[in-house]
């Protein structure tokens, strides 16, 4: 597969993080060249704060880095893909900041570039956060491809930032135009969004959680974490991982009935480890716990964990992969005690019981039911 990408200043190569030679998928797409060739067609001014949104793994802040932009972006992976496109380019140490969503973001913006995110809250979210950046003179331009960008997208644009419009589409990929208006009133921000608990799902029930914008199902409970929240381990102590955890409302619901397990809780999204936080300080979590944001379980020693929990995602951005699960479930065999377990939940087609097999050389279903599955592997 062809890794390079041209762009008007020439070409890149590109790769996604973690960089695993039989992935199929490129790091950039049409989206990414239809707007650059955009900013160079149309001599876009770029002298001025450069601020780029959602920039999946870096192909355009890596194309832009001499005008040392500054990238803010939810995911750690697209941080790390990003440091070392960097790196390939020559680009200098240094030449483009690196903020995610959780940080402030700078006080003047002459150019915002959106990579429209498949959350339309996330979108909402940012936008809301850098409106007040943004003056009369800013350049606006969000892309995405066709099936990304739809009249809901344009009407927040519009809404919290001013008049929007969008370009022809080129090989499946279109342009967003906003003209700022500062006297524009903005809605306040929803974000983070807090609900309560049902009282049918065990130690949580009742239980606080705390979404920031992008954290998956925001709103309610998803009926997966439910079923999960339903059949998880009794109490055990020792180490537990909440992988993958989103809002952390299944390690918090571990906490809540052992406070003797300390928990860690580890996602690539910026705004879940802040909303796993959240959600354990809001329900009064005895014990200890610890927040990280970090590729799986990278980093975490081997051998040193006694139970992992984990809802994996079944896709990156718009495409359906297993290589996240599978990644996740191998580093839970690295970090796995000798018998240690993971407890997975899944949609039932997805067939996770033959990877765990594989993997472990065991697995046993624990409950089910017509749509979702909760399975266990033991470290032997």
């Amino acid at each position: 597969m062809d890794d390079r990408m041209t762009t008007p200043w020439g070409e890149l190569a590109l790769s996604r993080f973690p960089e695993d030679p039989r992935d199929r998928l490129r790091a950039w797409d049409a989206s990414d060249e239809y707007l650059l060739g955009h900013l160079a067609g149309e001599r876009v001014p770029l002298s001025g704060t450069v601020v780029v949104v959602g920039d999946r793994w870096g192909a355009l802040v890596t194309a832009l880095a001499a005008h040392r932009p500054v990238q803010i972006t939810d995911s750690c992976l697209a941080q790390e893909a990003t440091r070392a496109n960097l790196a390939r380019a020559g680009a200098e140490p240094g030449a483009v900041g690196l903020l995610t969503t959780q940080d402030p973001p700078p006080e003047r913006i002459d150019v915002l570039l959106v990579r429209v995110p498949k959350s339309l809250a996330l979108l909402e979210d940012q936008l809301l956060r850098l409106a007040p950046a943004v003056h009369a003179g800013t350049v606006v331009v969000g892309t995405g491809m066709v099936k990304e960008i739809h009249t809901s997208t344009l009407q927040l644009f519009e809404r919290i930032l001013g008049p929007t419009r969008t370009s022809l589409a080129a090989k499946k990929a279109r342009l967003i135009f906003c003209t700022p208006d500062p006297e524009l009133e903005r809605p306040a921000s929803p974000w983070p969004y807090v609900y309560t608990l049902p009282d049918d799902i065990g130690p949580a029930a009742g239980g606080t959680v705390v979404n920031h914008a992008g954290v998956f199902c925001a709103d309610r409970l998803d009926i997966g974490t439910r079923f999960f929240l339903r059949h998880l381990p009794g109490a055990r102590g020792g180490r537990v991982v909440d992988l993958g955890c989103g809002n952390g409302v299944v390690g918090t619901a571990v906490a809540l009935a052992d406070p003797a397990a300390e928990v860690l809780f580890v996602d690539e999204s910026f705004q879940a480890v802040a909303s796993a936080e959240a959600t354990y300080k809001a329900n009064g979590v005895p014990g200890h716990a610890e927040f990280r944001v970090g590729d799986g379980l990278a980093g975490v020693p081997s051998g040193s964990v006694d139970l992992v929990l984990n809802n994996p995602p079944f896709h990156s951005h718009q495409a359906t992969t297993d290589a996240t699960a599978w990644r996740m479930f191998t580093g839970a065999r690295r970090t796995l005690r000798p018998g240690g377990e993971l407890w997975v939940v899944g949609n039932r087609h997805l067939g996770y019981h033959v990877k765990l097999r594989r993997l472990f050389g065991n697995c046993r279903l624990v409950a089910g039911d017509r749509k979702f599955v909760v399975l266990k592997a033991v470290k032997r």
